[in-house]
């Protein structure tokens, strides 16, 4: 297959290298060239374009058989999101109109579950964002599902809980540099899923997805934020973040849920396995990796 893969970052990259080892022609789309050497040494053909302006894109050769978007906000404003998320796939559909691709996947998030009771949610579990940038990622996925509609554009939805992996975990991060802090009680439910079990779940809904259908991209285990720190805690033998009063929490760019995510889908209709299953496994191996770096 001829792919493309938009934000040829975080997530993008370790999933274009996968691709190309399986005998896949792989194309690398970023905003600039910093990354073109590295792509390039992992079988990625790199691109430099900017999805926000639509001249750029149609510099770019057509067809490609799969395209992936991606993209990242690069931890932007709203409308650093606007303009990424929404405007930029705009552009990306009316670009491939004249020639659409046998399959697209585009990287959504479980923030679009605006849910606070702590209640289990699926797929057709409602999609009310209280804060702006879910509901930028709510309309960015309609203007997809208007073109599956109208159109039978070919794409598939994945809804990505928060990444995780090497060098990213922000609580993670947070707790190594003894900044974090346990709101409340720390009974906030965390979803979360590896970057590697993200790329796999993209590959996988490339082969299989079946297009106009939604798949949740998260791990088997909705976690309370006081037992994720705990088991840090245990594993590193450090002591346990401060408890704080909620209103003394670090601001969130996004509105606050308390949900537990379901995979049941993605693992049952999809047949993915992933290679962490839970936290534990993904920051065990995490852990190893920073320790053998001497970093900590």
């Amino acid at each position: 297959m001829r792919v493309l893969i938009i934000g040829c970052g975080y997530v993008g990259s370790p999933l274009g290298t996968e691709l190309a080892r399986l005998g896949h022609e792989v194309f690398g789309l970023t905003r600039s060239g910093e990354t073109s050497a590295t792509l390039q040494a992992n079988g990625i053909q790199p691109l430099v374009a900017d999805i926000t302006c639509r001249s750029d894109l149609d510099k770019l050769s057509l067809p490609f058989d799969w395209i992936v978007n991606a993209v990242s906000s690069n931890k932007g404003g709203v409308e650093d999101y606007r303009g990424i998320y929404l405007d930029g796939l705009r552009n990306v559909l009316q670009w491939l109109e004249a020639s659409p691709p046998k399959k697209f996947v585009h990287i959504s998030s479980t923030s679009v579950y605006g849910q606070t009771d702590g209640t289990l949610v699926k797929e057709s579990s409602p999609t009310l964002p209280r804060g702006e940038l879910g509901q930028i990622l709510v309309a960015a996925e309609r203007l997809l599902q208007d073109a599956i509609g109208a159109k039978k554009f070919p794409a598939v939805i994945l809804r990505a809980a928060g990444i995780y992996g090497p060098g990213r975990g922000h609580l993670f991060l947070q707790y190594l540099k003894d900044e974090a802090r346990i709101p409340g009680r720390g009974e906030r439910l965390l979803n979360m899923i590896h970057r590697d079990d993200l790329a796999t779940s993209v590959s996988v809904a490339l082969k299989s997805g079946r297009p106009g259908e939604v798949y949740n991209a998260c791990d088997d285990e909705p976690v309370p934020m006081i037992h994720f720190f705990r088991w840090l805690s245990e594993t590193l033998g450090k002591n346990m973040p401060p408890f704080v009063r909620e209103d003394e929490a670090a601001p969130r760019k996004r509105a606050l849920t308390q949900k537990k995510v379901s995979n049941r889908k993605l693992r049952m209709e999809l047949g993915c396995s992933l290679r962490y299953p839970t936290f534990r496994q993904g920051y065990t191996a995490e852990i190893q990796r920073l320790q053998d770096a001497r970093e900590i």
